[in-house]
């Protein structure tokens, strides 16, 4: 018995290591739990290092805003951790339109600017809404749709914290307009006019 006891404490001793953090492999395809973990001996400090944050994203787009990600995809360290970081940027007049990240809670803090924000609840659909400032917080329910407008004069920033590696993201805007979703569907699901269901769908490389 005491030599079996032993053995388990000795295995247990010697992948203890391995049970600190499972860095993404990113040579491997992902699963349902993440990335598979990287081998012990593979893994450097620059694993838990990420620098991609540090510079503003690229807004000359049609929602006039940018999010760059720290997601297991980009920051391997994460992996398996329950948590992740992205960076908002925000041009003037720039809007992230109504979406979902059905894989985790978030929270973000205003660094820069002014962001009107707001989210709706699954029960009555009730709304919640503020105007959020410099060193502002809101925090953003697991799955619930959520927005975001840089309601200022200038640029707005702010950073971004998940309760998920890999929080995942369906805008609602997109899932409507910009895809094969035939027209009469998209007409009879959300009652907008065909017309304005032919020009989103045009604006945002839709089809059908």
């Amino acid at each position: 018995m005491f030599l079996h006891t032993l053995f388990i404490l000795s295995l247990l001793l010697g992948s203890s290591h391995a049970l600190d953090f499972c860095v993404a492999d990113l040579s491997l395809p992902p699963g349902p739990a993440g990335y598979p973990c990287k081998k012990s001996a593979s893994v450097t400090v620059n694993d838990f290092v990420f620098s991609g944050l540090a510079a503003a994203g690229n807004t000359t787009n049609i929602i006039k805003a940018a999010v760059t990600p720290g997601f297991d995809a980009q920051f391997p360290g994460v992996n398996g951790l329950g948590l992740s970081m992205a960076r908002l940027d925000m041009a003037v007049d720039g809007v992230i339109p109504l979406h979902t990240h059905p894989g985790g809670s978030e929270i973000l803090v205003v660094t820069q600017g002014t962001i009107c924000a707001g989210f709706i609840s699954s029960f009555e659909n009730t709304v919640y809404v503020k105007q959020l400032n410099k060193g502002d917080v809101m925090v953003f329910p697991q799955g619930l749709l959520h927005f975001q407008i840089n309601s200022g004069d200038g640029v707005a920033t702010a950073f971004v914290t998940f309760s998920s590696p890999n929080p995942g993201l369906q805008i609602t805007t997109f899932a409507l307009f910009k895809n094969d979703l035939p027209t009469e569907t998209v007409n009879a699901v959300t009652f907008l006019d065909v017309a304005q269901i032919k020009k989103l769908k045009g604006v945002l490389g839709g089809t059908n």
